[in-house]
């Protein structure tokens, strides 16, 4: 078995000015080879025989006041970047992370992927009939690495320099010193935006002008704060595209805004609206007793979703010299009762998070840990004994008192020093061990006071502090708070984020998603790994290893997920039989106007 330490340097051994060409390709994967051959008539998840036309009215919680999705100023509408604007390339979501042409036709990357070749369609179009070419991919790129959101900045800054040596090719330079093998990808998915059109326009403020891009809608008609009307285009330049067979099949999609989501399901009860994605679990179990979903008017639905199940769980910060401790880490993880919690908050539709890549090929729950793996992580400061079979979550009897549990947590606590007095328990130096979990909204609320029942019964005092979105946020910033409940999102393709999220570095900077302020150097070895590698199999190693130094060290009560996808809409609201491995892709759906 080849080791990802091994490949890493291999790679690095490259030519630093490796300015060599692969075959010109019409799609790149991020690892491997993409699944859909040239030849390929539609993607996995699209019907080529749908229905065409119709109009689909969908629910938005919230508000807006623009309609500029680029900007941070304002609220943007939602579904603008999808529906207007398209990129270099398009994501098929039937794979783990592979883009296809679509404004390009064909691309060429240099072997390290220091350098990336755009060859442009001559048919493309704006919604104007204006032609897409070079000079747009420059001025976009330009605009928005300048005056972008902070992503588009992070990223486009990293492009070294840009060539158009005619209108329809594009050449992007990066770091041969260093290369990343995703910027290629990333930039494939920069949105494209017309020059002629955006040169006069401020790309910073919150504006109700309407957008202007190639994709297959138009936004015809908006109500501000209430409502945004897109209509299908009928002169679309991409319509006979393999990629778009059986999409962009609806001709009206309509987002109307609601206040609250059970505004919201009024209305879809009400016909007022098409479909609607449900994420309560008590609605979704009981809340459908209404006479158009018992007589099949209404039809519910559980999209299957081949994407990890991601993070979420109490962020404990180990800046705290409580939580510095890994013990006391482990004995809150044993006292947290999931099978009670499941039960009675939630019904028992909930899985338990064993791993941030759980479900997936990734996660290392229930495999032992390879020689690379340990490799990887021969600097990191957990013991061999606790990765090499790697976390699981402990199982109560369901009775939110758990007397096993309970006494393995005190025996923990007991033997590393720690006492319980009375109905308090003390660390090794005297102090009362007091505890603090910071939420913003009332359903977490209920959860943790539930766990501050549970954590009585080993003596943890907890207190519960419910606080405004703005306070919460500020406190998340400088890592002011002594737990917090957060979803931390993972899907198929894990690369630079990464670091950003569990990295030795982010954990010092203030700002970053480290929350509980990891660090580990086995784990920053996994990152890197991570990200420079080539194969599928060096790929999968590398995020088994940060996924077992990630849950191995205690730093998260891991909580529950919903390996599902829960969505209804009215009967005449139809699909493939076929969803894509990130669930129901609703640009590929259709109205069956005589059911």
């Amino acid at each position: 078995m080849r080791r990802i330490g091994l490949f890493a340097s291999l790679l690095l051994s490259l030519p630093l000015a490796s300015t060599a060409a692969v075959a010109q390709t019409h799609a790149i994967a991020m690892h491997g080879e993409p699944q859909l051959s040239q030849s390929f008539k539609s993607y996995s998840y699209a019907n080529p025989n749908a229905p065409r036309g119709g109009k689909l009215k969908q629910a938005q919680i919230g508000s807006f006041d623009s309609l500029n999705p680029f900007s941070i100023r304002g609220s943007a509408a939602r579904n603008i970047r999808q529906r207007v604007f398209e990129s270099l390339l398009d994501r098929h979501y039937g794979e783990a992370f592979a883009l296809y042409g679509l404004l390009a036709e064909s691309l060429t990357t240099s072997p390290d992927r220091s350098r990336v070749t755009f060859n442009l369609r001559k048919e493309a179009r704006f919604s104007d009939g204006t032609p897409v070419t070079a000079s747009d991919i420059a001025f976009t790129w330009n605009l928005l690495k300048d005056k972008g959101r902070p992503n588009h900045r992070h990223y486009y800054t990293q492009v070294l320099k840009l060539e158009t040596p005619d209108p329809h090719t594009a050449i992007f330079h990066f770091d041969s010193t260093q290369p990343d093998r995703e910027l290629p990808l990333i930039i494939g998915l920069m949105p494209i935006l017309p020059k002629h059109i955006y040169e006069a326009r401020d790309i910073q403020s919150a504006s109700l002008e309407l957008p202007v891009g190639s994709g297959p809608y138009a936004v015809s008609e908006i109500t501000p704060g209430a409502q945004v009307r897109f209509e299908k285009r009928e002169d679309y330049w991409g319509e006979k595209l393999a990629l778009n067979q059986g999409r962009h099949n609806i001709s009206t999609f309509i987002d109307d805004y609601y206040r609250d989501d059970n505004t919201a399901f009024e209305a879809f009860k009400a016909g007022e609206l098409d479909i609607w994605f449900e994420t309560n679990p008590q609605r979704w179990q009981s809340g459908f007793n209404f006479p158009a979903a018992k007589d099949g008017r209404i039809v519910k639905q559980e999209v299957a979703l081949g994407t990890p199940s991601g993070l979420r769980a109490f962020v404990l910060n180990t800046r705290r010299p409580l939580l510095a401790d890994p013990v006391l880490r482990k004995a809150l993880d044993l006292a947290f009762d999931f099978e009670w919690i499941n039960k009675v908050l939630y019904g028992d539709v909930y899985q338990r998070t064993q791993s941030y890549f759980g479900n997936t090929a990734l996660s290392s729950t229930g495999k032992l840990a390879s020689d690379t793996e340990l490799d990887l992580l021969r600097k990191s400061p957990l013991p061999t004994e606790t990765l090499l079979p790697g976390y699981l979550a402990p199982v109560s009897d369901g009775s939110g008192r758990d007397r096993n549990l309970r006494r393995q947590a005190i025996d923990l606590l007991e033997g590393a020093g720690y006492k319980i007095r009375g109905k308090s328990l003390f660390t090794p130096s005297g102090q009362k061990v007091d505890l603090e979990i910071m939420v913003q909204r009332r359903g977490d609320e209920r959860l943790a006071l539930s766990w501050r029942r549970m954590l009585a019964g080993i003596g943890i005092g907890l207190k519960v502090r419910l606080i405004d979105s703005s306070q919460y946020q500020r406190q998340l910033q400088t890592f002011g708070f002594d737990i917090i409940v957060y979803d931390y999102y993972a899907s198929l393709s894990p690369g630079n984020e990464q670091a950003y999220y569990w990295g030795s570095v982010a954990g010092e900077t203030q700002g970053s998603r480290n929350y509980a302020g990891i660090k580990d150097a086995g784990l920053d070895h996994a990152v890197e790994a991570l990200t420079q590698a080539i194969e599928v199999e060096d790929f999968t190693l590398a995020a088994r290893a940060l996924d077992r130094a990630l849950m191995g060290g205690h730093y998260f009560v891991p909580l529950y997920h919903n390996p599902k996808q829960w969505v209804a809409s009215w009967h005449y609201v139809e699909h493939s039989s076929t969803h894509s491995a990130y669930g129901a892709r609703t640009d590929a759906w259709w109205l069956n106007q005589e059911n």
